[in-house]
């Protein structure tokens, strides 16, 4: 191989790996690593106490937030607390008596049915009970 050759040969690999210490940070960042979730999982929502009539709280639930309310009548239920517009969190409002949205103002019944806004499907269902003073929310 003529020396001329070796020089781009080398120059020309030194610039692809300079192009690929730049693209691959910005690829993995863009395509983040699947993270396995556990098909058993049960999480303290919150303390009974802390769960008035008429309230929720939004709370860490695997990857994604659900949320826990406590309706007027003193049952409690739990939802994933991802609006299915476009994945905003949805919060409680005690004014309403709904499950609402506040990106596109979606609005979700106290069983997590969507009535109004752009929502095209319900909230998924989540599973709550209470234990002792602690209220466990588990996939269905």
């Amino acid at each position: 191989m003529p020396r001329r050759g070796f020089i781009d040969y080398l120059l020309g690999t030194s610039l692809g790996m300079v192009v690929a210490a730049i693209f691959y940070p910005i690829a993995r960042f863009l395509v983040p690593p699947r993270i396995a979730e556990s098909s058993q999982l049960n999480v303290v929502a919150a303390k009974a106490a802390e769960l008035k009539p008429n309230s929720g709280k939004v709370f860490p639930f695997g990857a994604e937030p659900a949320i826990v309310i406590q309706t007027p009548g003193g049952e409690i239920r739990a939802f994933s607390a991802v609006c299915t517009h476009l994945g905003c969190t949805v919060q409680y409002r005690d004014d309403l008596q709904q499950i609402w949205c506040a990106c596109h103002d979606g609005h979700y019944d106290l069983y997590g049915k969507n009535i109004g806004g752009p929502p095209p499907q319900p909230l998924t269902k989540l599973t709550a009970n209470t234990r002792g003073d602690e209220i466990i929310v588990s996939k269905s």
